[in-house]
């Protein structure tokens, strides 16, 4: 179970993706918690039960339990984020701007691991869902926390892969 049997699955069709999972993830420059919070959280924002299955079996492997508790905060606070701050920007009304979100966001405050890295997960997260305000806000953030460029690349592609998997196998799960 894990990495090696979601590539197992991956069609023909998907070489490039199989490949780019084994090097993001197989063989990732981020520090393990990082990459591995990174693709739990944006596994579970791609939806594919399949994929989730198999990136959270192999993350328990490689995170603590709070860990992998805060990679599912990341995915479950962006779900509601995304949508939010998404929906107010793309209204174009900046009256939207000036009024309080009155919702609840306090496990961004205390995610129970290092901020940088909850930081980052949201990142990713936010790059599949496409929310462009969550994405500045969370680079902005990461930079002034010391993130190179480099790392805040490295959780992008491992988005771009998990989504890429996600919406490969649920594809070819509707086609079968």
């Amino acid at each position: 179970m894990g990495l090696d049997t979601l590539k197992d699955a991956l069609p023909a069709y998907a070489k490039d993706t199989k490949l780019n999972l084994g090097s993001v993830l197989g063989n990732a420059t981020l520090p393990e918690q990082q990459a591995w919070g990174a693709a739990l959280a944006c596994a579970i924002a791609a939806r594919s039960p399949q994929v989730i299955r198999e990136i959270a079996a192999e993350a328990a492997d490689r995170l603590k339990p709070e860990a992998v508790e805060a990679a599912k905060a990341a995915a479950s606070i962006m779900a509601m984020n995304n949508v939010y701050y998404r929906a107010k920007h793309l209204i174009g009304d900046e009256a939207y701007q000036t009024l309080p979100a009155r919702l609840r966001m306090s496990v961004i405050g205390q995610p129970g691991v290092d901020k940088v890295d909850f930081e980052l997960w949201c990142l990713a997260v936010s790059a599949i869902t496409g929310c462009g305000v969550c994405l500045e806000s969370h680079e902005k953030a990461l930079i002034k926390a010391g993130l190179g460029r480099d790392a805040i690349h490295d959780a992008l592609r491992i988005a771009a892969v998990v989504h890429a998997a996600s919406v490969t196998l649920d594809a070819e799960a509707a086609l079968a």
